[in-house]
């Protein structure tokens, strides 16, 4: 099998290319975005050295399905998905922060939270929490956004204060952030799942607000399974999730955080098919749909093809 780790590609009307942590995005004549979902993968803002097999097919395509269900709640920039690992959209101006919300106490929260703050990007956490407690409320914990390196907590008042987004912006974002939170979690309950935590970005285009990028995929998100969990938490276990977590978990119990100097653990080819299946597994049980596996043997050709034809017509 192979993996999709990097595009050079040159369309028609071409004006600029961006290469993300994962995505591949090019700008067509100011009108159209085409953004392709690479098999590369990053943990700690770090891109690992090996492509992972099939997975930029399930962000893309989780993000569509997930994409099409809440276009009701705000519209999205997604005109068109002409190949499983790429979408065509409008272009938008993205706002420079990333909406964070958490319904759990997990991930970077638990981290932070274990230290002994109780603040975290200036929302106030109660006291008696453990990992992985459902929060009071979800609670929204923006991180600006960074071109290259780390994103950084921020709150609302210093996003206000700073200028980041204007206040009118600001609080449609948080609006439709709570939203599209709620219709998360009410559709992975009927998979079996829970919606632990989150992030959108959003954009403005012709002055109206557009849901952008990806939402709902084990990159964006981080799932528990329902079932048992509330045993799990009152015995102090650890929950059974679907998330990238298992990744950073596997690079930090082998000396790796992202920090200086650390070098990045070797990825045998078995891990390497276990990554992909695990996150098979999770488009599965996110979407409730079957995987359909797309021959990968001429993968940048069917790509280039499949755009070209898109932007043909």
């Amino acid at each position: 099998m192979s993996a999709l780790t990097a595009t050079h590609f040159n369309f028609p009307k071409q004006k600029s290319f961006y290469k993300g942590k994962v995505r591949d995005v090019y700008n067509i004549d100011d009108k159209y975005l085409v953004m392709v979902a690479s098999d590369r993968i990053s943990a700690f803002d770090v891109v690992l050295p090996k492509g992972i097999p099939y997975k930029g097919q399930v962000l893309n395509q989780i993000a569509a399905k997930f994409l099409n269900l809440t276009k009701d709640i705000v519209p999205n920039w997604v005109l068109e998905v002409p190949d499983p690992v790429v979408t065509i959209g409008r272009v938008c101006e993205p706002f420079k922060v990333e909406m964070v919300i958490r319904g759990y106490l997990a991930g970077h929260a638990a981290r932070t939270y274990t230290s002994g703050l109780r603040t975290l990007c200036g929302v106030s956490l109660p006291e008696g929490l453990k990992e992985n407690d459902r929060l009071p409320e979800p609670i929204i914990t923006p991180t600006t956004k960074a071109s290259e390196g780390h994103d950084e907590d921020i709150s609302r008042e210093e996003i206000l204060k700073q200028g980041i987004v204007a206040e009118k912006y600001y609080l449609q974002l948080e609006d439709y952030t709570r939203k599209l939170f709620a219709r998360g979690q009410e559709i992975a309950n009927k998979m079996g799942l829970i919606l632990v935590d989150t992030k959108y970005e959003f954009g403005l285009c012709d002055g109206k607000v557009y849901l952008m990028d990806e939402i709902h995929t084990p990159d964006s998100s981080r799932y528990f399974y329902l079932e048992g969990f509330q045993e799990r938490q009152d015995n102090n276990e650890e929950q059974k999730q679907l998330s990238k977590e298992f990744v950073r978990r596997w690079l930090i119990d082998n000396g790796f955080q992202g920090k200086e100097g650390q070098q990045i653990p070797e990825m045998s080819y078995t891990w390497v098919n276990e990554i992909s299946e695990r996150y098979i597994e999770l488009y599965e049980k996110v979407t409730g749909d079957k995987f359909i596996k797309h021959p990968t043997h001429d993968l940048l050709n069917r790509v280039e093809t499949n755009i070209l034809n898109a932007l043909n017509h």
